[in-house]
């Protein structure tokens, strides 16, 4: 579910443009040494609380239960800039279950090299709401950002997706690939975020595996009860 990281990643005005190089390279170095220069919040990664409250845990203070665990995988078709309400997420199947995690599956991950995928869906503020209370513990999607995309921000834009879901805990991972082939199931996933001490992101390799009726009952404390 992840974006191979390189010097042409989808970037916005005010993040300056990663940077990858060689600073050795065999045969005329002992070894091959990669430096990399970047924004966290460049491809496939997870956002912190911190990323708009000052005062809210950074990404070493979150705990790793936060960044692994069962959900879905939701196909929602929309158009350019098209919008994600509560109708939309009312209407996915399978449904959510308190503690899931949700991944949004637009199919825009087609379009990361295109201008195109700056033309992504986003959420209704309303939409954000509804997933805080159904208790999600983390939003992945395939596109930029749950936010309006920032060709269509007029001044004092405020992110008010961002700011309902990480003031609630609900951690957010933009730019995920590859959900198609999960879509309409139940999955695992692991978002292996890097530990950078006090930050507001991190770059991270997301994986998943659809979970069979075997894996869903094995979750289960009691298997008398809804997992």
């Amino acid at each position: 579910m992840t974006h191979p990281l390189g010097n042409n990643l989808p970037t916005v005005s005010f993040f300056p443009k990663p940077r990858f190089r060689q600073i050795m390279m065999q045969p005329s170095d002992p070894m091959n040494v990669t430096e990399m220069q970047m924004v966290v919040h460049l491809g496939t990664h997870v956002d912190a609380p911190r990323h708009f409250y000052s005062d809210g845990p950074a990404f070493h203070e979150i705990p790793l239960e936060r960044l692994h665990g069962s959900g879905v995988v939701w196909r929602i078709d929309k158009l350019d800039y098209g919008l994600i309400d509560v109708a939309d997420l009312e209407r996915a199947s399978p449904d959510v279950r308190a503690g899931d995690i949700v991944a949004l599956c637009t199919g825009w991950s087609a379009y990361f090299s295109e201008a195109r995928y700056h033309r992504h869906p986003c959420l209704s503020t309303a939409a954000a709401e509804w997933l805080v209370d159904k208790r999600v513990k983390l939003l992945a999607v395939d596109f930029t950002s749950p936010d309006l995309a920032v060709n269509r921000r007029q001044p004092g834009f405020d992110w008010p997706v961002h700011h309902v879901l990480l003031r609630h805990g609900v951690l957010v991972c933009e730019h995920a690939a590859n959900l198609h082939s999960l879509a309409g199931c139940r999955a695992e996933f692991i978002f292996a975020a890097l530990n950078i001490e006090n930050s507001d992101g991190s770059p991270a390799r997301v994986m998943a595996r659809r979970l069979t009726q075997y894996d869903k009952e094995k979750s289960c404390r009691n298997p008398d009860d809804p997992c």
